[in-house]
């Protein structure tokens, strides 16, 4: 069996607590948060920058990675903070940081939870050693006209018989 890469699962559990953070923003005149919840449509604006911060998937260490959609674009702006947002240890501290003052607020509870929870498998993943590593696309080599032959066949290709070769009279059907 394989090791656990544990920062995925602490990926898609911070991303799910961004997420539902990102519920408390209000938008406007269409609604979206709660007017009486007092202030907690800041942690929409925290929910959304865990959601830039959690979108880009790490690469496995192997197999494959499947890249989510957009997320190269997204890769840019946290290989810019290099360490900053490489580092597992970090990732714990800042959703265990956000996770204490939300837990205050009932309308953000479960953002909270799931922060938390992404905090300590962060925590644990950053024990094991993993660090954020992007998923970066190989460029296509196109393959040139000399590279697609190896080596030129060495005998001709395999005939029937002469007899076999020679046209059939079509029989007539009766």
């Amino acid at each position: 069996m394989g090791q656990i890469e544990w920062a995925m699962w602490a990926n898609e559990q911070a991303l799910a607590a961004g997420l539902s953070e990102c519920a408390r923003l209000r938008l406007g005149p269409i609604g979206g948060g709660d007017p009486g919840a007092g202030g907690s449509e800041r942690w929409g604006v925290a929910g959304v920058l865990v959601c830039l911060l959690e979108y880009p998937r790490s690469k496995r260490k192997k197999g494959s990675t499947m890249e989510r959609c957009g997320q190269k674009y997204m890769t840019a702006v946290v290989k810019l903070f290099g360490p900053l947002t490489r580092n597992y240890y970090i990732r714990a501290v800042l959703h265990a940081a956000l996770a204490v003052p939300a837990g205050f607020l009932l309308s953000t509870i479960l953002g909270t939870v799931c922060l938390g929870i992404a905090s300590g498998i962060y925590l644990l993943a950053a024990v094991r050693g993993e660090e954020w590593r992007p998923i970066e696309q190989k460029p296509r080599e196109r393959p040139q006209m000399g590279d697609t032959i190896r080596q030129p066949p060495s005998a001709p290709p395999p005939r029937p018989p002469a007899d076999a070769r020679k046209k059939q009279p079509m029989e007539v059907g009766g």
